[in-house]
């Protein structure tokens, strides 16, 4: 429990609180006469308190990561599970393989397979899924993998293995996997447990303990406060409830209020507390002395905010150690979603526009659009390249402007409202232009006339309805609009698989960061820090090529083009990289055996290396990534042998790795300088032009003429239809198909064919947003509208 503050620092316990728990579970534990039988009742009766007290203090992506810590920690304790088979499991070190046997497997689900192998206990697991691949494709196909049955021998394996081989075959249901092993392991109430009533929470709280509610956006959790405050005879109006909204100045009045309450027994609301920083030590001693000697009725109710990273977190240590912690988030989905917009309204709102017919209509398509933005953040960097707050006050300031322009305007002013609504309204918070891009293109297809005619389509299955009273509206949501899943918002199905794996990673990757890091971690266990960094140091010095000899390379040759510059830029990149990993190493290790004092940057290079992380210090120097440490390393391997090869004679390669170069956009750059200046073209006129052609790297034995082939590129949110030569709808399951080799060069701007193209822009990595290369239009058959919904880029790291 002590350890959830790694996870969010909202997430803080005393032991007294501890104590406190503990002694009540203690008293409502079954009473029994035998021994065994009494301490396993209140071993039981112990940990399920425990867990229901902290978990409804914790944000519902949060208590799965406490379950499963909890119960790896009960296992490993009672010697169930084996600590380094737990201890692969959340590394998982495993490297994707060049080519997959069997077509139902991509090339990182093969390379984890291949890397199971080799651990005992696993021994033959890839011979045998070659051998009968039917038997293991309906695990990978399966809706519910982790309730079939493994094939072969491999149904014994216990549940931890499973738990392994599940990682493998289907990243993406990790989470509903680690919810099975937990219910297995615990029982199915600690996976199925209900929210505690408010009034049965209020219970524990008194005047030294107060209630503090973790807010999320689009919750107000003071109605319970108010309408438990009415039932016991505690209101505003009665003078007994205090509402103080903090910010601008309220300090004073909150503090006067506190010690009023306190001598009255009187209840007070601290609305907002994150928004006064610089107050909150002077209110944590507060709510310590107006507690003592005061009357029994008095209670705080505090509410605030978790910063978005732990820098900026503010709240103090005693507040939340001392507080009871409940998390209220809003109901997810388009239908929650859909009906909670258009909660915002009323009939009075339908029926005040003079034109009824028209307004309705456009308020249930804006009321769609709003929902579509909003939920659309699930789906991380595919949804939005950046996460905005998207709020119901931008929703309510939108209608108010449909109703004015409506009023007075003869005919709807179609143009006008998309750019209030994209540019302005829900603009306001867009910083990234391909989200504007997006932005605007859900408006010009949600705000179109046909919805007059009942004929516009909002998502697959549910058309814009007919003219209905309020009610009769959120009937037609109940009645018509499809399950929740990814098309609703014009998005491919794999777009959840992906979020899915997302989450599962992140899961896996808490759990590894809660696990115990010293040299005492119980019998059986891994390597100890010390001695599993020790041997990171030398595997990795061992590997890492020389620097670059700059005054040697550049003396080869006197000629001074834009590929030959790249070149140099590139070894000088590398230089600074290889001397930094080199150094801090050898810092390290002086440090690890004690012949350098330990600073806090060898502290951070370990825990980075212990967790199989890039350390911030290389990665300042390297380009975005987000692999493992070894994935990141066998990178770096390959990009130096192709600048080794590179440098031999300075001839363009016949297929640049784009993906392994420091700056990419310089050596674009390059290809249109060479052509400019080759053809004495203005630099600024021209622009790039892509063919992608139908082979792979290895067909190609020297560059082309002019500009260049690259390769490395994988394509997210559809695929590249070799034979047709066009974008294509994606297979389900293959996230990221990887392109054929793309020949670019350089043309005149105004000769360039932009007909049936879609813009698609190029990213370093699944982050997106800084990530951003550049532009390339590739051919389309279908719209450039449905791509740009389904989030569709091209990415050079997967």
């Amino acid at each position: 429990i002590d350890n959830l503050s790694k996870i969010n620092l909202m997430y803080q316990f005393s032991l007294k609180t501890f104590n406190s728990v503990f002694n009540k579970a203690m008293e409502r534990a079954e009473w029994d006469e035998d021994v065994r039988t009494r301490v396993c009742s209140l071993s039981e009766a112990i940990t399920y308190s425990v867990f229901l007290y902290t978990s409804q203090g914790l944000f519902e992506r949060d208590k799965l990561t406490f379950l499963s810590h909890t119960a790896f920690q009960i296992q490993l304790k009672e010697k169930l599970i084996d600590m380094q088979e737990l201890d692969f499991l959340l590394r998982y070190p495993v490297e994707a393989s060049k080519v997959s046997p069997v077509p139902f497997l991509s090339m990182s689900a093969w390379g984890a397979i291949k890397t199971i192998s080799t651990i005992e206990g696993f021994s033959g697991l890839d011979r045998d899924i070659e051998s009968s691949p039917n038997r293991w494709r309906k695990i990978v196909e399966s809706s519910c993998p982790e309730n079939e049955r493994l094939p072969q021998d491999w149904k014994n394996t216990n549940s931890l293995q499973r738990l392994i081989i599940l990682r493998a075959l289907r990243p993406d249901r990790m989470t509903y996997t680690l919810r099975k092993f937990v219910e297995e392991s615990m029982g199915a109430k600690y996976v199925d447990s209900a929210r505690l009533e408010f009034e049965r929470l209020f219970e524990d709280s008194g005047p030294p303990t107060p209630v503090f509610f973790i807010l999320s956006p689009g919750v107000d959790p003071l109605r319970d406060v108010e309408k438990l405050g009415l039932k016991l005879g505690f209101s505003i109006d009665q003078g007994t409830l205090h509402n103080v909204s903090l910010g601008q100045g309220q300090e004073i009045m909150a503090e006067r209020v506190l010690k009023n309450a306190s001598k009255h027994g009187h209840w007070v609301i601290l609305q907002n507390v994150h928004l006064v920083a610089q107050w909150l030590p002077s209110l944590d001693a507060l709510l310590e002395t107006t507690a003592v000697d005061s009357n029994p009725s008095y209670r705080v109710f505090i509410t605030g905010e978790p910063a978005p990273c732990p820098e900026q977190h503010v709240i103090p240590r005693g507040i939340l150690e001392n507080a009871i912690k409940i998390t209220n988030e809003p109901p997810n989905g388009m239908n929650a979603s859909l009906h909670a917009a258009l909660g915002n309204f009323s009939q009075d709102t339908l029926d005040m526009c003079s034109r009824e017919q028209e307004f309705n209509s456009m308020l249930f398509s804006l009321c769609f659009f709003h929902s579509c933005v909003t939920e659309r953040r699930k789906f991380g960097p595919q949804g939005w390249n950046n996460n905005y707050p998207f709020s119901t006050g931008d929703l309510t300031i939108s209608a108010n402007v449909l109703y004015n322009y409506l009023e007075t305007n003869t005919k709807v002013p179609w143009e006008d409202l998309c750019y209030l609504f994209g540019e302005i309204m829900y603009g306001g918070h867009i910083t990234d232009v391909w989200d504007r891009r997006l932005c605007k293109t859900y408006l010009q297809e949600f705000m179109h006339p046909k919805m007059f005619e009942m004929d516009l389509s909002l998502c697959p299955g549910f058309l814009s309805p007919p003219f209905l009273d309020y009610t009769g509206y959120h009937h037609y949501i109940d009645e018509h609009l499809p399950s929740e899943n990814p098309t609703l918002y014009g998005l491919h199905p794999n777009a959840e698989l992906e979020c899915l794996t997302v989450t599962s990673d992140n899961l896996l990757k808490a759990l590894l960061e809660l696990q115990p890091q010293n040299s005492s971690r119980g019998e059986g266990a891994a390597q100890s820090t010390e001695e599993k960094v020790t041997s990171i140091i030398e595997d990795i010095l061992d590997k890492l090529p020389e620097e670059y000899n700059m005054a040697e390379i550049m003396a080869k040759t006197t000629e001074r083009n834009p590929y030959t510059l790249v070149c140099f830029q590139e070894c000088e990149r590398m230089n600074l990289l290889l001397v930094e990993i080199k150094k801090s190493l050898h810092e390290l290790d002086l440090g690890l055996k004690g012949e350098l004092t330990f600073s806090s940057r060898m502290e951070n290079l370990q825990s980075a290396l212990f967790m199989e992380q890039v350390p911030d210090s290389w990665a300042r120097l390297a380009y975005s990534s987000t692999k493992t440490l070894a994935q990141w390393l066998n990178d770096l391997m390959c990009s130096c042998h192709e600048l080794d090869s590179w440098t031999q004679d300075f001839v363009l390669p016949a297929v640049v790795w784009l993906s392994g170069l420091f700056n990419p956009q310089s050596f674009l750059t390059a290809v249109l300088q060479s052509i400019a200046r080759k053809n004495k073209w203005p630099l600024d006129k021209m622009t790039l032009s892509v063919d992608v052609t139908k082979k792979m790297k290895d067909d190609f034995g020297h560059p082309p003429r002019e500009g260049a082939y690259i390769h490395g590129l994988f394509m997210e949110g559809a695929r590249w239809d070799t034979q047709a030569g066009v974008i294509s709808e994606a297979v389900l399951r293959e996230l990221t198909p990887a392109m054929p080799v793309l020949y670019v060069r350089a043309v005149p701007t105004e000769e360039r064919d932009i007909s049936n193209t879609f813009e698609c822009p190029v990213y370093r990595t699944k982050q997106r947003g800084h990530t951003y290369v550049w532009t390339l239009r590739l051919r389309t058959k279908q719209p450039a509208t449905k791509w740009i919904v389904a989030g569709v880029a091209l990415l050079l790291s997967v």
